[in-house]
């Protein structure tokens, strides 16, 4: 996994000295992302910068990579991410005719490119995000794998584009400053995680499945993939046997990797799974035992309280788990000081150029990833299982599924996710700045989008129609937050995170099984179950879905309220005038800091996010 940044422009020579230095601050950004080596490479008119996390073909795999002929250089790219299929790709080239000089994948995709023209894309099986340019034709393609594990921005100029991994790398460039209007904001506030959209005035995300193409005479966006409405035809008894069939066959191709590999064990349906078929994919090849790692806070499991959310606490099925595949297991147990450490939440905020979406639970997924990153390089995670499957409760409660809005928005997320007493999520700010956004109206234009995208089945109807809705909204909406975060807090320590359930053809096949198919037995995730039952103790099979922890150690809310007391008393906090006072010192007077966590976190993530990113409001 790598950092990627560029530079088009058509009306100057970028091959210069200044340039480099541009693309090199660029280029910086990306560091984190690609600790092991770094790279640029300077054409007339593009410039390639690149940060390597070396997972494949660690001698050969430095970028930017060119394919050259006759001296002369027939494509330049600089990729970031992983193809599951390139061995049978590059088979099927070098059958073609083609001559390979790496073992890597990103040269596989340059050759398949020179092939099969941008209809490569659909080839792919994988996550990525890159650019490919060609000094043939001066043209740029940037390409984002199906689901957008792999996140990609770009913000086209007057005479082309920049583009990097994340959107620290575009701000760095000295013609863009970091600006957000109303529907910026909106978007921010909302938790609709619209594709395309970046927050960011003038800057844009690529949508995942979809490529650009820049040309001298613009920027052209095309969609490569998207979930289609097809007959099932499959019985259960097939239907279960096939989701097995390619779950064996993802995380098989998921295992190869030159460098240490773990997998994310949370105790839950999905990242057992997961779990227990790595580890029986890695003693079938001789490479055993599976390392597994989970996050604990101390006194979590023995001081805890269920709620809606969260019925139990994720140590003891975990360790259930290991214990039944013989992993090489490791909890990482966190303690309220770890996650109030400035330094730590300043680095979550650095990570994710925004202000932080989920607290507590955005520092404590850092933290993790930052102590697995001192044994391993990869990990597999049962992430977007729940949007797949449906595992979330808002799924099979017929009063939120039939909600006018997302099912998430309705289910409360937003202001429950941090926390289990959490109160509003907005309660903090002035009424008269959140009029100005106007968040309710944008949030129910970006529903009703998401809508009109949705395929359909000729003469659906009632319940199945609905409940492919949902699926499609959490598959192109909801899932976008979680697979973002993931990115931003694993990347932030150079940690390639892996994630099996988002393999186009496993998506494709369960979008279009019937929901009457996926709770046959009346309960959440039952595909999933019954296709991987035979791999787990009944005790880890049989729990009811629990998403990631949140820390209920009541000094962690006493922190917060103690940082906004600190905030407060800055009278040049670039936060205070977005803030109904009132209700802050209501929050402040709050003995136990809980009803307002996270409004809190909002307010504390905001003022982070405004200070280090020297962002202008334009509200």
């Amino acid at each position: 996994m790598c950092g990627i940044t560029g530079w088009i422009s058509y009306d100057q020579d970028l091959n210069t000295p200044t340039t480099r230095r541009t693309l090199d601050a660029m280029t910086e950004t990306m560091v984190c992302r690609g600790p092991d080596a770094g790279g640029v490479w300077l054409d007339t008119h593009a410039a390639l910068g690149h940060r390597r996390l070396a997972v494949i073909d660690i001698e050969g795999g430095k970028q930017p990579m060119l394919v050259e002929r006759d001296g002369r250089t027939l494509l330049a790219t600089t990729y970031s991410g992983e193809v599951y299929n390139y061995r049978e790709l590059r088979a099927e080239l070098e059958a073609l005719g083609h001559a390979f000089r790496t073992s890597s994948d990103t040269e596989v995709v340059l050759h398949a490119y020179l092939e099969w023209g941008d209809a490569f894309a659909e080839r792919l099986n994988g996550m990525y995000a890159f650019a490919i340019w060609d000094p043939r034709t001066e043209e740029l393609l940037l390409v984002r794998d199906r689901m957008g594990v792999k996140p990609l921005y770009y913000h086209p100029t007057p005479d082309g584009v920049l583009f990097a991994s994340e959107a620290k790398g575009i701000l760095a460039h000295p013609a863009v400053r970091p600006a957000v209007d109303a529907e910026g904001l909106a978007e921010l506030i909302s938790n609709t995680k619209t594709p395309g959209h970046a927050v960011y005035k003038g800057m844009y995300e690529l949508r995942p499945g979809h490529l650009a193409r820049i040309r001298r005479d613009g920027l052209t966006v095309r969609r490569y993939w998207a979930l289609e409405a097809r007959e099932h035809t499959d019985d259960l008894g097939a239907t279960v046997r096939h989701i097995r069939e390619l779950l064996d066959d993802i995380v098989a191709r998921q295992l190869i990797a030159d460098v240490p590999l773990c997998t994310l064990l949370s105790g839950g349906l999905d990242s057992s799974a997961i779990t227990a078929l790595a580890a029986k994919g890695l003693a079938d090849a001789g490479r055993g035992p599976v390392r597994s790692f989970s996050v604990d806070f101390a006194g979590h499991t023995e001081n805890f309280t269920p709620d809606q959310m969260r019925p139990t606490p994720d140590g003891p099925y975990a360790h259930a788990l290991a214990a039944h595949v013989g992993s090489d297991h490791s909890d990482i147990v966190l303690d309220t000081a770890a996650l109030m450490d400035p330094a730590h939440r300043a680095a979550v905020q650095s990570a994710r150029d925004l202000p932080l979406a989920f607290g507590d639970g955005d520092t404590s997924l850092y933290l993790l990833f930052k102590a697995i990153r001192e044994q391993s390089t990869v990990a597999l995670s049962g992430e977007s299982a729940d949007e797949l499957f449906g595992g979330y409760h808002w799924f099979h409660d017929p009063e939120l599924v039939a909600a006018d809005t997302f099912p998430w928005i309705a289910a409360g997320i937003a202001d429950r996710f941090s926390g289990p007493r959490s109160g509003g999520r907005v309660a903090l700010l002035d009424p008269g700045f959140l009029g100005k956004l106007d968040v309710d109206a944008y949030r129910d234009a970006r529903y009703r989008e998401a809508l009109a995208e949705v395929p359909r089945l000729a003469g659906e109807s009632g319940r199945e129609r609905r409940m492919r809705e949902v699926s499609y909204l959490h598959l192109t909406r909801f899932v976008n937050l979680l697979l973002d975060r993931k990115d931003r807090a694993s990347m932030a320590v150079g940690l390639e995170v892996r994630v099996p359930f988002c393999d186009h053809r496993l998506v494709e096949y369960v979008f279009n099984t019937p929901w009457a198919m996926k709770t046959f037995d009346g309960r959440e995730k039952s595909l999933l179950r019954a296709a991987t039952r035979d791999t787990l103790p009944d005790i880890v099979a049989d729990r009811v879905k629990s998403p990631y922890p949140s820390t209920q150690d009541p000094r962690y809310a006493a922190a917060l309220r103690t940082e906004l007391k600190r905030v407060m008393a800055d009278r040049d906090a670039p936060v205070r005038p977005l803030l109904d006072t009132g209700t802050v010192a209501q929050a402040l007077a709050d003995d136990a800091g809980e009803s307002f966590r996270t409004g809190t976190e909002l307010v504390l993530g905001i003022d982070s996010w405004l200070r280090t990113h020297d962002t202008t409001l334009e509200v």
